[in-house]
């Protein structure tokens, strides 16, 4: 586990037009506003704001050539760019996650666009070099995402945890809160949506330019919008996990873990 500062990167401007666009670029969406816990994307975490260790462990990742928060609020813009980040101020109005990022990715230079959650401060670099892996080798993927095998009965039950079935050929079949599939888990293991989403640019603004679908607003998912549609979603086993901060008492659990690893 990264619990070093990563020293500010100088990337090219992901936002000129130039003959060669960039590969890989990160963006990371994050709203002030939360039911559950506004202002979140601020939260202290070792001296830190939140944004900054996810914009710091995505900058770690191999093969990302630029990473762009995507906020609806000045006082994240003022804070990412406090610590040397590129922000962008987008509308207000944005329904999802998916238009903030839409609206962003349709200003720039590059090929592929990478979803990392604003909430995720403990996520992996490697795991984001995992998700963009399929489009790399596979010209006609679309989007691909990540699961993780649920080894905490917890987890099983919690409608916190998605959870996800694919096919033999590892795209998504469906994705749901609830426990899925049912019957005998010797037989079939569970595994956990991990919410981290490569796309080709142009698709980005594809998908989310369709209309919310039924499944969509029943399970709260957004990527159902993708199966519904007729979108294939690859689904990429990863061994590494991480906590998504949804409360102050996820805050808590990623500031242990923090201090844990300080010592270790």
């Amino acid at each position: 586990m990264l619990l070093f500062a990563v020293p500010t990167v100088a990337f090219r401007s992901p936002f000129e037009r130039t003959p060669q666009p960039l590969h890989t670029v990160v963006i990371i969406p994050a709203r002030y506003q939360s039911t559950r816990f506004p202002g979140k994307p601020l939260a202290d975490l070792a001296g830190r704001p939140m944004i900054q260790h996810v914009y710091e462990r995505a900058v770690s990742a191999p093969g990302v050539d630029a990473v762009v928060v995507a906020t609806d609020d000045d006082r994240i813009v003022r804070a990412v760019e406090r610590f040397g980040g590129l922000v962008r101020l987008t509308r207000p109005s944005h329904q999802t996650g998916l238009d903030r990022i839409a609206e962003v990715a349709d200003q720039l230079s590059c090929n592929i666009v990478v979803n990392v959650q604003g909430d995720e401060p403990l996520i992996e670099p490697a795991m984001i070099a995992e998700v963009v892996e399929p489009l790399l080798s596979d010209p006609t993927l679309q989007m691909s995402t990540l699961r993780r095998r649920i080894d905490n009965p917890a987890e099983a039950s919690s409608p916190n945890a998605v959870k996800v079935v694919v096919t033999t050929a590892g795209d998504a079949l469906y994705f749901s809160r609830s426990q899925i599939p049912g019957g005998r888990h010797d037989a079939h293991p569970l595994f956990k949506h991990v919410g981290v989403y490569a796309y080709r640019r142009p698709f980005v603004r594809e998908l989310a330019s369709r209309p919310q679908t039924p499944l969509e607003v029943a399970e709260s998912l957004e990527q159902l919008r993708a199966l519904e549609h007729g979108f294939r979603i690859r689904v990429i086993e990863t061994q590494f996990d991480s906590i998504g901060v949804d409360s102050p008492d996820d805050l808590e659990r990623v500031r242990r873990h923090l201090s844990v690893g300080s010592r270790a």
